[in-house]
């Protein structure tokens, strides 16, 4: 069936790919690592960055591209159902207005919210599931003995490093899955792509569309898959990017086509350097070497031109089956994409069934039912009918205005004559309770009661039932994220193996407080799974499970500690545990402390409680004392204050009559210097008047002498004469 595989050889024949001539430098190793490990780990890494076509001639790549082509276009038809079915259930979901020409232009075209509604429930309860708020995503599980608890520092190691992986350095996983949510309850399944990225040279797991991977609508799952392709939409500057870092073959592509590759959804007539080409990539099963048995690659060509672009190696040394004559038997093809499915579907084929397929038809039916009734109550609000001829209104203008009169020339019996109004009938009460059913069994369907949107129960039901009603309501959401699960758990195994063939050290020493290996990622010892309770969907219901275990900590059957754990996780604290002991230090809490024996416990309560009671008794006396201390001090404060208050005012009285004395004496003094100034005035007024007195008599003795005078004058001159 094969032939012999040499040590160090490729299966592939003519190709001259071998391994153990390629000299690599290891990036990283261990001092436990051997060489062997190391230089397989390094011809991995060359395999990924080999490009087969290269290797080929022309005729080759044209054959192998012309039977992948026609590959992929019977897995397109066989999805055609499929496709134009999920342009409908997104039209649903997505509420496009469209026009209708069906029972009249521009009739009614509602849409009732049905599929809408589920699939933002699913998505509103799944995502905080998924994505805790801690962003601790992985966890691992261990098999075996532990003693030494070193496998669960490793396993405390390798969750913590992948759990940054996934929400730091893929900056994206956390939008892209909300976003698969979203189109997995309406369409029924997404994809997710792990793989690494030579280009940028680190993991990458990314959202894949559904209607961008192609499959054959009968293949069982993607594992025992023979071919699967996905589609991509490059510019042309994308392209010469991958030309130029030698990862696509040098060839021309031509002029892009307006066909954007999606169905017709985005053709355009306008083809500039912005048009994409559509380039598929195809996993898929080729026989290179020419001995009968094929080999995984994968083979990207441009669509429109047929032109080979890449061919990859899909596998590695550890992948190829040797039986025991040293001949190939078959290949382990390495696995890129993993399903996230939503509902299997009953008629066995890949792809699951969503919200659009399991409710998309009762939709339509409530939309169809809404519109009748739409339709009808226009009708009977807007009326119409015949005119006779023989009337001859004014057919210029048929129309009213609110409160408007026009004249025409017919009498009144002549107008009831000769108009017959269309017979309309008012909506149907029967079409309207036929629309209250069909609501009620799309929501019985997905599982949106209207408890589940938020509105409050009857006031008489009792919390019990209330809880009871909404868990087993959840019980069809828990399935589906069992799945998601699921598919997740398949995810981080893939990123697991790359770590353990790509992961450099260097790139996450911040991450952890001691190193990490590429040999800690192995599978023989450990599996990766979601951190995520699938059985708690709901805040509420961890908290009620928290508070159950919290009340059996008075049992004493129980780890306290874990329990409190437990309950903080459940409160969903942003680093929590800086407040369990050693969790931070080491991952895991601080063991708990032996139970010591009832006997000791008894004679140390009551040895404390009489060292309680002496220390009582004790700290009464001392407050007694301190009392009597305390008066005692008080007196003799008071006696020392009552005697500087009498010094004090003997003090007082001393100065006071001091200053009275000083007082009088200079009383009396004034009152002798008053007398003094006072005989002295009256000495200079006695004076002054003596004065005056012995002026006036002058005076009046020179008047009399001067008066005697004139007198003699005048009798000498009468004797004269």
């Amino acid at each position: 069936m094969g032939g012999a595989a040499q040590p160090g050889t490729s299966p592939m024949g003519a190709m001259p790919f071998q391994p153990q001539q390629m000299q690599l430098d290891p990036p990283y190793q261990e001092e436990d690592e051997s060489e062997d490990e190391v230089q397989e780990r390094d011809q991995v890494k060359e395999l990924q960055k080999i490009n087969i076509a290269k290797r080929l001639d022309d005729d080759e790549l044209a054959s192998i591209v012309n039977e992948a082509k026609r590959g992929y276009e019977a897995d397109l038809g066989s999805m055609n159902d499929w496709l134009t079915a999920n342009k409908e259930w997104s039209k649903l979901a997505r509420q496009v207005k469209e026009k209708k020409t069906y029972p009249w232009p521009d009739a009614s075209n509602i849409k009732y919210p049905l599929i809408s509604t589920a699939a933002l429930q699913f998505s509103a309860r799944a995502y905080p599931s998924l994505v805790p708020a801690d962003k601790k995503l992985v966890k691992t599980r261990i098999y075996g003995k532990d003693p030494t608890g070193q496998k669960r520092d490793k396993g405390n190691r390798i969750g913590t490093y992948m759990s940054w992986q996934l929400t730091e350095e893929m900056e994206n996983w956390e939008e892209e899955m909300d976003k698969l949510l979203i189109m997995n309850a309406v369409v029924g399944q997404t994809y997710k792509k792990t793989y690494w990225d030579p280009l940028k040279e680190i993991n990458v797991s990314c959202l894949i569309y559904s209607e961008n991977f192609i499959i054959d609508y009968w293949t069982r799952d993607l594992q025992n898959s023979m071919r699967h392709s996905e589609i991509h939409l490059m510019t042309n500057q994308k392209i010469e990017e991958l030309k130029l870092r030698d990862y696509f073959l040098d060839v021309d592509l031509g002029s892009p086509t307006a066909n954007k590759g999606d169905g017709g959804k985005n053709e355009s007539s306008v083809i500039d350097f912005t048009t994409p080409y559509t380039i598929i990539e195809q996993h898929t099963w080729l026989d290179l070497d020419d001995d009968g048995l094929r080999e995984p690659y994968i083979l990207w060509f441009h669509l429109e031109s047929c032109k080979a672009l890449r061919i990859q190696a899909r596998f590695t040394a550890e992948g190829i089956k040797i039986n025991d004559a040293e001949d190939v038997v078959g290949y382990k093809a390495i696995d890129y994409y993993t399903k996230f499915g939503f509902i299997p579907n009953p008629d066995g084929s890949f792809f699951d069934i969503g919200f659009g397929q399991l409710i998309g038809p009762i939709n339509e039916a409530v939309n169809t039912n809404i519109n009748q009734l739409t339709d009808s109550g226009h009708l009977q609000n807007l009326q119409g009918g015949w005119i006779a001829k023989g009337l001859r209104p004014n057919m210029a203008d048929t129309t009213w205005k609110p409160g408007e009169w026009k004249s025409v020339n017919a009498t009144g019996e002549d107008l009831k004559k000769g108009i017959l109004p269309i017979p309309t009938k008012e909506p149907s009460e029967t079409l309207f309770k036929l629309l209250g059913m069909l609501i009620q069994a799309g929501k019985e369907l997905a599982s949106v009661a209207d408890i589940f949107t938020g509105k409050m129960p009857g006031q008489n039901t009792p919390a019990t039932t209330t809880q009871a009603t909404i868990e087993q309501g959840m019980k069809v959401f828990t399935a589906i994220y069992k799945r998601i699960y699921r598919s997740l758990d398949s995810e981080y195994k893939k990123l697991f193996r790359l770590n353990h063939t790509y992961l450099n050290p260097e790139t996450y020493a911040a991450v952890l407080d001691e190193p990490i290996g590429p040999d800690d990622f192995d599978e023989d010892n450990y599996d990766i799974c979601p951190t995520a309770d699938p059985t708690a969907t709901t805040q509420g219901e961890k908290m009620q499970k928290a508070q159950a275990l919290m009340e059996l900590l008075g049992t004493g059957l129980l780890d306290p500690m874990a329990i409190v754990t437990e309950y903080l996780q459940a409160l969903e604290i942003p680093n929590w545990e800086r407040f369990v002991p050693g969790m931070a230090e080491t991952g895991q809490p601080m063991p708990p402390k032996p139970q010591p024996d009832p006997k000791l416990q008894a004679i140390e309560a009551k040895s404390k409680t009489d060292q309680m009671k002496a220390e009582k008794d004790m700290e009464v006396m001392d407050r007694k004392m301190a009392l009597e201390q305390q008066s005692e001090m008080t007196k003799l404060m008071m006696k020392k204050e009552q005697h500087q208050q009498d010094m004090q005012a003997k003090r007082d009285i001393h100065v006071l009559d001091a200053k009275a004395k000083k007082q009088m004496s200079d009383i009396f003094a004034a009152e002798a210097r008053t007398k003094a100034i006072h005989g002295v005035v009256e000495g200079r007024q006695k004076l002054s008047m003596n004065q005056e007195a012995h002026d006036q008599k002058i005076t009046q003795a020179k008047e009399v002498s001067k008066s005697k005078l004139q007198s003699q004058n005048s009798k000498s001159g009468k004797k004269a004469k």
